[in-house]
Order: structure tokens, then C-alpha cells, then sequence
């Protein structure tokens, strides 16, 4: 996914002054004193103001927009708002979120009081009894970790390697990530059917360099998260000296699986993810290991080819399987069952798995309300039910009509600037179009939506309707495999704010939960739903034609349909993206990961400008009527600013810049906008000016 929220990061800087003396042309107009802005915003306005435009309260007119855009448009309102104790960032898209959690909450409360009356296994009832059961504390409190006593009692009995491979089955369907994923995905060669696919898994911390870097940050990473499982073990009632060593068997076994994991930039390659094995090459590939006894154990029957993703590791967990005492597996496993349900049973586990995983990792100081944790609990379980719930209350009629307009839109203007593309070769050029106008662009929710008829829920027992939702997602995900693939398939939650392209199917899904504010308003001007999920929209489409993208074909197979000089161009043009994000400041000491960065900040670059050309189109952009004393020009950009106004806790931004493949959101604002001579223009900046990127130095792609 390319625009994860909650993995935007936001770097606050110090204001720097905007001296008088450098009020020329342009400037002036919008750099005011707070009276003069909070007067101008209660001034009458045209239509698109008020609810449905800019809150000029957010501005901060003290700084020029050409010095320093995002503390221009997003200023005010980082400085008037503070992070929730529960959350380590917090932003108008994180608002967003929670206003959608409010929907779902009110759902949820008004099934759970009808329950009663609603006839048992129907959607309403089980909603209902899902919620009421997650909301139990004194229930919940009560079993601890009784629920899972069956399942620890089954690992405590296990005799030998057999027993340990059934034992890893059980629990991978249960919903604790041991050892390895195993799932089912599009065949990356030939899209149009489901396969089965092994990758990397089995760790506690966020990525490999978790484990393997040296650098300070790192090593007290570590030791947090040693006490962490130490902990842990002690509130299942091992002792304290024995729950130490148990913690470091645990770091020792996740560091060897890391080292031989997918780095964060590997994962993104779609060839190192790829390699087709048949029964006899996997089990070639990991001699002790048996795949038989595995498949017999999730209940499948033979499988032909199955899509392996990074050898190397499942070489390694081979050899470890070997050489690592049973003892120490069971240890192991022990780990991955209270791992994956710590935020499911009584309160000791949930405050300690809070403590590492939300204020040591991001800087939270407490946990999100009750309500919350189970509005989520219920969008991961039953979220097609849910979210059908969802969109009957929030989605209009006319939204998904306007919404594909803009879209038909955003197409047209793609595939103009695709036509007119000085580095692709001619033959590219006419596969680019092509591929452009077979994608599948899927507007709030899907046409049919998910049985879970499957699914038994009760009141009593919250634990144990997560493990048997668990089960019903993995069994579904399973029964795919050697069949068709469900075009109609949707891999996000209808109420979410997370966008999403898939490579494997050449479609983009735009959920009905970002059709809202700041992204989206049907009562708002052009200007501001360009700027907002227009940009956001265009993000996602140029994901289709990038270092990825080029990978995957029109019919989403992976087939590479650039030459090898349009790969060189590409990347030297990336290049010089990576190098203009290096030099950024994300924190204190520690820089943005222009490398890391590149490929999302690349489509943060192209949305902006196929939003701004689809904008060209409209009679907004052409009129000159200011509304709220901007132009339309300038609103775009303010709207485009508004959907990254966030404020984020230092450690959090640490975290977020060490594995987010996504840039700091003030310079998701600043660094597509300081390449883009329309800002310039709207805002009347001279090219001296902090926001006007020398001529040589910008960065332009698409």
C-alpha cells in the first residue's frame, strides 16, 4: 500500500521570520498578522467556503508560502493542536480515521443493544455479540490467558520436528505469524490465478535492521524489546530468571531468521519475490522441513507450484530447524501465541504489549480508548458485513458518479503527459497508454461483498472469536489457491483511508471512507477535491508506471515492457529524487532516507502534477473568482498541503523514518511542490525564494 496515514511522518521545524524588508511582489498578499488572518477568515465568502472550504484558521500568515509552504498552509493548526495521549502522530487524516471509527462505533453500539432480538447467525446479531463480547473487560479480565491454555499446553507436549512443523500450521491459521507467512496471492507470471505463496515472517520487531544494526537507537531497541518478552513470559507465571532466558532465546532465534530476511527495499522488488517452485524443488529447498506434513496439517491436499519469495531465508530456517534445541522452538512458539493475541486478553498483557509496541516504539504515552481497539477488532473480522453498514450511511449516491468523473478525468490527463513522455522510448510509450487504459479503478466499495456466514461469533469469549475468525479469513484465503482469480476481490476494509494499487490485477482501490474531508467534499470547488483526492488518486496511478510498476503488465503479469534504455532513464531521474530527499532533515540528527523514500515520493511528484493537469480542464481553473482571497491555483495547493497537516512525536518520527517507504509529510508538501513551476507561479515566488528548487535540480518524471 502507497499512502498509509498512519505511517506518514511530519517533521516541525523552527519558524524561521519572514523580514519585512522581503515583502516584493507576491508576498505580501499573504503574509498578515494573526488579527488580520482571523478576520479574513469571518469575512463573508463565496460558495466554498465555510464547512465545505479552507479553514483559514489552519494558515499561518506570519510565513510566506514561498519561504515555506507547509508552515504557510499547515502551520496554525500544528500549532494549536497537541497528539492524543494515544497516539504517537495526529493529523487531519488520522482525524479523518477517527471520525470513521465514530460511524462504525455507533453501528456497532446500536447492534450490540438490538441483539437480542436479532435471529441468531444473522449480521446483525453477530456484529452485535462481536462488540459485546470485546467490550467484556470484566470477562476478559477474568479468563487472562486461559483462552490459549489448549494451545500452550500443545506446544509443551510437542516430541520432535514433526510435531513442531503441525504445531507452526496450527498456529499460522489461528492468526499468530510463526516462522514464516503462508497465504494465498495472483500468480505473479500469470494473474488470472490464484497460487499458493511462502515468504518471510516469524519476527517481533518491524524489520531486519531491527536486529542486525549497531547503531545506538538500535541496540536500545533491542534491549527494550528483550524486557519486553521478558516480561511477557513472567505474566504466563514463568519466573523472572527463567522469563530472561527465555527472552534472549527468543531475540536469538528472530535474529537469525532477520538475517536472512528481505530488507525494506528488497520487499519491493517484485523479482526477488518471485520464484516458482514445484512440491519436489521446495522440499528440495528446505530438506527438514516437511511440506507435506505442513499442507496435511492446514487441511490441503497437494499443492503444484508454489510461489516462494526469498529462498534464502527459508534455506536458513532450515538449517536452524536443525541445529536449535526443540526446547528452544517450543520457547519460540510460546513467543508467537502471546505475541498475536496480547491485545486480545486481560489487561496485564494488553498494557505490556502497549508499553513496548505503542510508547517505547512510537511514543505514545496511553492506549486508544476501549471502544476503539474493538471498533478495530471488529473492521479486521468482519468487515465486509460492517463495512456495508458503513457505506449505507456515509457513501451518497452521487458520490461514486462524481468521484469516477474526476477519475475519467485524472486518466485523460495521464494519458496526455504519457503520450508527450521525452524519456520513453516510442514502443514504451504506446505500452504505457495501453496499460493505463486497461486499469481498473474501483470507487468505495466492492460490487460483492464477503460471505462470513462461516463465521461463528458468540457473546461470551472475546479471545476465542478472534481465533475463530482467524481461522474462517485463513481457511477462505486458502480456498483460493489453483483457482481463478476473483477480480471483484477488494484487499481493504471499505472504511478505511488507505487507497491502494495492485500490481497483480492493474487495478487502484479508493475506499468510501477518503471520500470525505480534507480529501473530498461534493459541495466543495474543484480546486480543493483536485488538490485533495486528485492528488491522491494521480499518486496511486503513476504507482502502475514506475521502477515497480514497469514489472507487471497490463493484465498485472509480471513481464517487463520497458528496455532497458527506459530503465536507465528512469533511473537516473530517480536519482535525482532520492538525492533531493537525502537532503532533508527528518529529525534532530537523523536525514530522510532518500533511497527508501524514492518510489513513493516519485508518485507523490507525479500525482501533483496529473491532478494539476486534470484540473486544467475544468472552468474553475480558467476563472479568476478568488474564494476565501485565494485564487483557484492557489487552492489546489493549499488543498494538496491540507491532506499532510500533521504533528508527530520525535520517536514516532524515528520509527517512521528507519522503515516507511513514504517521506515526512512536510516534505510529502514541500518536495513535489518546490519541483513544480505552477506552484511558483500561483504564488508568485521567485526563484531565489526556499520553495523554488533551482531549474537544474528539479526533479520531473512524469
Amino acid at each position: 500500500m502507497s499512502f498509509r496515514p498512519q505511517t506518514i511522518a511530519l517533521l516541525l521545524v523552527a519558524l524561521v521570520a519572514w523580514p519585512l524588508a522581503a515583502k516584493a511582489r507576491g508576498c505580501a498578499d499573504f503574509v498578515a498578522s494573526p488579527a488580520q488572518a482571523v478576520h479574513e477568515g469571518k469575512a463573508a465568502t463565496p460558495a466554498g467556503s465555510g464547512a465545505h472550504g479552507l479553514d483559514l484558521a489552519n494558515l499561518d500568515r506570519s510565513v510566506s508560502p514561498c519561504r515555506d509552504f507547509y508552515e504557510f498552509a499547515d502551520g496554525g493548526w500544528i500549532r494549536s493542536h497537541q497528539i492524543p495521549p494515544g497516539d504517537g502522530s495526529w493529523g487531519l487524516i488520522e482525524k479523518l480515521q477517527r471520525h470513521n471509527r465514530e460511524i462504525l462505533r455507533r453501528i456497532l453500539e446500536r447492534e450490540a443493544a438490538a441483539r437480542a432480538q436479532a435471529p441468531p447467525g444473522s449480521i446483525g446479531r453477530k456484529l452485535g455479540d462481536f462488540y459485546a463480547s470485546c467490550m467484556d473487560t470484566g470477562a476478559i479480565d477474568a479468563a487472562a490467558w486461559k483462552p490459549l491454555e489448549p494451545e500452550f499446553l500443545r506446544i509443551a507436549r510437542l516430541r520432535n520436528l514433526g510435531d513442531l512443523e503441525s504445531e507452526v500450521a496450527r498456529l499460522q491459521a489461528m492468526g499468530a505469524h510463526a516462522l514464516f507467512e503462508f497465504g494465498a496471492a495472483p500468480d505473479f507470471r500469470n494473474s488470472s490465478r490464484v497460487i499458493a505463496t511462502v515468504y518471510p515472517g516469524g519476527l517481533g520487531l518491524a524489520s531486519r535492521g531491527d536486529y542486525l544494526q549497531d547503531d545506538a537507537y538500535s541496540q536500545a531497541l533491542r534491549a527494550k524489546y528483550l524486557a519486553h518478552v521478558a516480561r511477557m513470559f513472567a505474566l504466563l507465571g514463568d519466573g523472572s530468571p527463567r522469563a530472561r532466558a527465555e527472552a534472549q532465546t527468543v531475540l536469538r532465534i528472530e535474529t537469525r531468521l532477520a538475517s536472512y530476511s528481505m530488507s525494506r527495499m528488497e520487499f519491493r522488488r517484485p523479482q526477488a519475490a518471485y520464484r516458482p517452485l514445484g512440491a519436489e524443488s521446495l522440499q528440495a529447498l528446505t530438506p527438514r522441513f516437511s511440506w507435506t506434513r505442513y499442507f496435511r496439517a492446514l487441511g490441503l491436499s497437494p499443492i503444484g507450484a508454489i510461489q516462494v519469495s526469498h529462498p534464502r531465508f527459508f534455506q536458513t530456517m532450515d538449517h536452524e530447524l536443525a541445529t536449535v534445541p526443540l526446547a528452544d522452538w517450543k520457547i519460540y512458539l510460546r513467543w508467537q501465541l502471546i505475541h498475536a493475541f496480547a491485545p486480545d486478553l486481560s489487561a496485564p498483557f494488553v498494557d505490556e504489549n502497549f508499553d513496548f509496541y505503542g510508547r517505547a516504539l512510537t511514543g505514545a504515552t496511553r492506549i486508544r480508548p476501549r471502544w476503539q481497539r474493538c471498533v478495530a477488532a471488529a473492521d479486521r473480522e468482519l468487515g465486509a458485513p460492517l463495512g456495508r453498514k458503513f457505506v449505507d450511511r456515509t457513501f451518497s449516491p452521487s458520490t461514486r458518479p462524481a468521484a469516477l468523473a474526476m477519475v475519467h478525468n485524472l486518466v485523460a490527463a495521464f494519458r496526455k503527459d504519457l503520450q508527450g513522455l521525452y524519456w520513453m522510448e516510442p514502443a514504451t510509450r504506446a505500452a504505457a497508454v495501453a496499460k493505463l487504459d486497461r486499469m481498473r479503478i474501483e470507487v468505495g466499495y466492492p460490487d460483492r461483498w464477503h460471505d462470513d456466514s462461516a463465521y461463528p461469533v458468540t457473546a461470551g469469549g472475546f479471545v476465542e472469536n478472534m481465533i475463530r475468525g482467524n481461522r474462517v479469513h485463513f481457511r477462505r484465503d486458502l480456498a483460493t489457491i489453483g483457482k481463478p482469480a476473483d477480480p471483484s476481490r477488494w484487499p481493504i476494509p471499505a472504511s478505511a483511508v488507505d487507497p491502494f494499487y495492485d500490481p497483480s490485477m492493474n487495478a487502484i482501490f479508493l475506499p468510501a471512507g477518503i471520500f470525505q474531508p480534507p480529501f473530498f467534499d461534493s459541495e466543495a470547488d474543484d480546486a480543493l477535491n483536485y488538490g485533495g483526492i486528485g492528488a491522491v488518486i494521480g499518486h496511486e496511478m503513476t504507482h502502475g508506471f514506475d521502477d515497480e510498476g514497469s514489472q507487471f503488465d497490463a493484465d498485472g503479469n509480471m513481464k517487463n515492457w520497458w528496455t532497458p534504455q527506459d530503465r536507465q532513464s528512469f533511473g537516473q531521474l530517480a536519482g535525482c529524487v532520492a538525492h533531493q530527499y537525502d537532503s532533508y532533515v527528518a529529525v534532530d540528527d537523523l536525514d530522510e532516507n532518500g533511497h527508501l523514500v524514492r518510489d513513493e515520493s516519485i508518485a507523490d511528484i507525479g500525482g501533483l502534477k496529473i491532478a494539476y493537469l486534470a484540473f486544467e480542464t475544468t472552468a474553475e481553473f480558467h476563472s479568476r473568482k478568488k474564494i476565501q482571497g485565494f485564487t483557484p491555483r492557489q487552492r489546489f495547493f493549499l488543498a494538496y498541503a491540507r491532506i499532510w497537516t500533521e504533528k508527530d512525536d520525535p520517536q514516532y518520527l524515528r520509527l517512521m523514518v528507519g522503515g516507511n517507504p513514504h517521506a515526512s509529510a512536510r516534505f510529502r508538501t514541500i518536495g513535489p511542490l518546490s519541483d513544480f513551476e505552477p506552484f511558483a507561479q500561483a504564488f508568485h515566488c521567485r526563484h531565489k525564494d526556499a520553495m523554488v528548487r533551482p531549474e537544474p535540480d528539479r526533479c520531473r518524471i512524469w
